[in-house]
């Protein structure tokens, strides 16, 4: 199984498949904190990090941004006191892509 934290993100195009339910059985056990959401109708990873104070929540969150910057995918951010929600799922397409799959993995890494 190809580990998802050495992928890198491809480009998306709008028409992308979406992730098909194969893919999901093996990307999933990867990221087993990350729950699997839908909101309006299109499929999201997402998951709560917490922290000791604001502050280390804003570090971690910005972290996040960083890896999205470096990867030219962006997530939903939610940064509240001694807490960060990360969403993420790929716009162009409404609903889950394999990019989500390796930033919800990056992320993991990245919260230690």
């Amino acid at each position: 199984m190809s580990n998802l934290v050495n992928q890198v993100c491809e480009a998306c195009r709008a028409g992308a498949p979406t992730v098909s339910p194969e893919q999901l059985q093996k990307f999933k056990p990867q990221i087993p904190d990350w729950e699997l959401i839908e909101i309006d109708n299109i499929k999201r990873l997402q998951r709560h990090f917490s922290f000791r104070d604001f502050r280390e929540a804003l570090d971690f969150s910005n972290r996040v941004g960083e890896l999205a910057e470096s990867e030219q995918h962006h997530p939903a951010i939610l940064v509240e006191w001694g807490s960060v929600t990360v969403t993420w799922w790929t716009h162009k397409i409404r609903g889950l892509h394999v990019n989500d799959f390796i930033l919800a993995a990056k992320t993991d890494t990245l919260a230690g």
